[in-house]
């Protein structure tokens, strides 16, 4: 297993495009399979969770063929087996949204329990009602692999318990060529899930309501062919803000996809974070005065993550990184998942002075001097967030664990090298 040997304190410079969005690309690769036609998508990142999820397909057998290193063309029209590999699918979490478009194609199929980030409980039971509201008969094994199978989908009205992004997707892959109309209120509407929903209409599924809560879908006898390019990941964004901020660098941010971020850059304007928009770009200004901005009142703000248009559950762990380097105390509220905050030990170890009042509440008082530490990557999100606090922190920090951080940021040490940073990739 690698680690990562990180020099803090150096100064970056230069322009950096974000990867194409991971969580838009893991069930767009996923909803190939309801293609009658090859499909052709661009911009795929090239991280961990999509090789795996391109192993799975091919074990379906979906004919994957790379054409360079983001773009791939899958031709899933001698489609197999209804049943992907179950060691490779218990590694990511992603590999439960094949069960929707299995169902569409091939009227059964067999999953293990998802794997992913342990972050929380992660519960899947969304995504089960939703999928018995369409006409799917499901029962967990003794095995604890989940057995699904149907005698056909038919169009029905359904209320998510929670505007689960995946469970939305699930839903949608099953309902877009099922038997009839399909309403699915308290639907998440995420850009990831409106990208996955206008691959869908580009194939010849009928979805109105795209970008609300309420999804109405008439069900079509099947999909064509047709060619895609995935979004930039706001996440990714977000991360190269709070990195431009905690180092005191100048960055520009490429085709960032500005329309996505009001809410990610009014949250780090509350930390005091000055952010340039030109057209599609974003510039960060470098050696910024990082004030938490107090309320009107004198009461301390909070950062508190939210569904979709709300704060980004997954730049919690950024935003923590960066409220440290700020003058005053900020409340990080994660309200979504009940271990996203326990990384937070390695952090204090690193020097940032942070109470964690609870599982979901921690108050970051700043700003306070990061020092290196040998610190583990938890998961993606708190991985990315332990690299950006060592590369603001004096002296030498390593990074164990990282191909945490690999499943989600594409040669993240190549990448940040390029402007200047000094991560030594290191096989233990």
């Amino acid at each position: 297993m690698d680690k990562f040997i990180v020099e803090g304190r150096v100064p970056l410079h230069g322009s950096i495009t974000p990867s194409g969005n991971k969580n838009e690309a893991l069930p767009i690769l996923a909803a190939t399979i309801l293609a009658q036609e090859p499909v052709i998508i661009h911009n795929v990142p090239d991280i961990l969770d999509i090789t795996i999820m391109r192993d799975l397909l091919v074990s379906l057998g979906v004919e994957v063929m790379k054409i360079d290193k983001h773009s791939f063309r899958f031709d899933p029209c001698h489609l197999q087996s209804a049943n992907p590999d179950s060691e490779q699918a218990s590694r990511i979490r992603g590999s439960f949204l094949l069960a929707g478009p299995l169902l569409a194609r091939k009227k059964s199929v067999v999953l293990p329990a998802p794997g992913g980030d342990r972050i929380g409980l992660r519960p899947v039971q969304t995504h089960i009602s939703a999928l018995e509201t369409l006409g799917t008969n499901i029962s967990l094994g003794k095995n604890g692999f989940y057995q699904m199978q149907t005698n056909g989908l038919i169009g029905t009205q359904i209320f998510l318990d929670e505007a689960s992004v995946m469970a939305t997707e699930n839903a949608v892959m099953a309902a877009v060529t099922a038997q009839g109309k399909t309403k699915i209120y308290n639907a998440a509407c995420e850009p990831h899930v409106q990208g996955l929903c206008h691959f869908l209409v580009l194939l010849g599924a009928k979805i109105d309501g795209i970008g609300s809560n309420l999804l109405n879908i008439d069900g079509v006898s099947g999909l064509s062919g047709g060619e895609y390019s995935i979004q930039p990941d706001h996440t990714e964004v977000g991360s190269f803000i709070g990195l431009a901020a905690v180092t005191g660098s100048e960055l520009r941010i490429k085709n960032a996809g500005v329309r996505y971020l009001r809410m990610t850059r009014l949250m780090f304007e509350k930390l005091g974070v000055e952010i340039q928009v030109e057209g599609d770009d974003l510039i960060i200004p470098k050696k910024q005065k990082l004030i938490v901005q107090k309320e009107i009142a004198g009461g301390i703000p909070k950062i508190d993550d939210a569904p979709w248009p709300g704060f980004p559950a997954d730049l919690t762990s950024i935003m923590t990184v960066v409220a440290t380097q700020c003058t005053g105390a900020v409340l990080i509220f994660e309200k979504m998942f009940e271990s996203r905050l326990f990384w937070l030990d390695k952090l204090i170890e690193m020097g940032a002075q942070i109470i964690l009042c609870d599982p979901h509440r921690a108050v970051v008082s700043g700003p306070t001097p990061l020092k290196g530490a040998r610190v583990s990557s938890p998961d993606i999100r708190a991985g990315m967030a332990l690299l950006i606090a060592a590369l603001g922190a004096n002296g030498i920090t390593e990074i164990h664990n990282i191909d945490q951080i690999d499943r989600g940021y594409e040669t993240i040490d190549k990448r940040l090298n390029a402007l200047g940073a000094k991560i030594q990739r290191v096989i233990e």
